[in-house]
């Protein structure tokens, strides 16, 4: 299978994935972007790009995580409506990277988040101005995953989050078996596979090469043995605190999730099981669910999907306002 063919197997999901974070390409002086480097480990430079208001005003501020299954994506992929609200209300945005799998694995991954807020609480109220204590983070798929981590992984903990069809487990059957729908696409050998991953390590990439590689781990159930280095038949303990449905407690940060019932990559489930947890614990939060929804909500004309998006940005409103 060569990678013009891969791609039309795989254009579906990236498409999707994407549909609702689109780059963002701001052309507003008043509103600059700054690139920093966060962490440094070995020769890898994670880094971060801060958005804000060119004065010394201190502001809220909204941590966008981006999606690519642990494997794929960039910082650049913040969605425009997002965006869009943060220049108008005048809050500081950042968008963070993070190392790819499988090059280095979860707790690896968990570790950059960590760092990252460590260091948007150390760095951010002097060099950005931005309020450490009124933030809101926010994510899609795997950085919805990344979000809802934030919420038992970061101290202080955040205000509040927003997880766009996210998942609230790694070790489901969703991922540690073949996917019916992924193995609909023509099947990707092993070789194919690990031609486009195993070099240097990742902090952001173009999503279709590295797609072949994620969409063997589908059609063959390995994705979470593959991205996390463990076996999640014989070392499910390990997974748990990579796990936030299981670690809910009263303290979580109030959430809005979005999540649609058609979802053929991140089942809907996911988020229902996410909303028991927080029900029992009595952690504020909402589901939104948009009937026949597939991953990413796609289609923009659907009345349902814009209520969905424009309810998630007043959620971010009451939270930071």
């Amino acid at each position: 299978m060569n990678f013009q063919r891969l791609g039309i197997a795989i254009v579906g999901w990236i498409a999707v994935a994407c549909a609702a974070q689109q780059s963002l390409a701001v052309d507003d002086p008043a509103w600059p972007k700054q690139t920093f480097v966060y962490k440094t480990v070995g020769p890898t430079k994670i880094e971060a790009d801060v958005y804000r208001r060119n004065d010394a005003e201190t502001r809220p501020a909204v941590v966008w995580i981006h999606g690519g299954a642990l494997i794929m994506g960039n910082r650049n992929s913040v969605p425009k409506n997002i965006a869009e609200l943060c220049r108008e209300r005048n809050y500081v945005l950042i968008s963070i990277d993070y190392r790819l799998a499988p090059e280095v694995k979860l707790p690896a991954i968990i570790e950059d988040l960590k760092d990252a807020f460590r260091w948007i609480h150390t760095e951010g109220p002097a060099k950005f101005h931005l309020d450490p204590t009124k933030m809101v983070v926010s994510g899609g798929s795997a950085g919805g995953y990344l979000t809802m981590m934030t919420g038992i992984c970061v101290e202080p903990r955040p205000k509040a989050l927003v997880a766009y069809w996210g998942y609230g487990d790694v070790d489901g059957p969703w991922y540690v078996e073949p996917s019916d729908f992924y193995r609909k696409s023509p099947l990707v050998s092993k070789e194919e596979a690990y031609s486009v991953v195993g070099r240097e390590v990742q902090t952001g990439s173009d999503s279709r090469p590295r797609g072949a590689y994620y969409l063997y781990c589908r059609q063959n159930g390995l994705w979470t043995q593959e991205v996390s280095g463990f076996d999640p038949k014989t070392e499910r303990q390990k997974l748990d605190p990579f796990c936030p449905v299981r670690n809910i407690t009263p303290e979580y940060p109030p959430i809005l999730m979005v999540h649609g019932t058609a979802d053929t990559d991140v089942p809907y489930q996911e988020s229902a099981d996410m909303d028991a947890a927080l029900k029992k614990h009595g952690v504020p939060h909402q589901l939104i669910t948009v009937e026949g929804g597939g991953h990413g909500l796609g289609d923009k004309t659907n009345p349902a999907v814009i209520d969905a998006h424009a309810r998630a940005l007043d959620f971010i409103r009451s939270q930071l306002d």
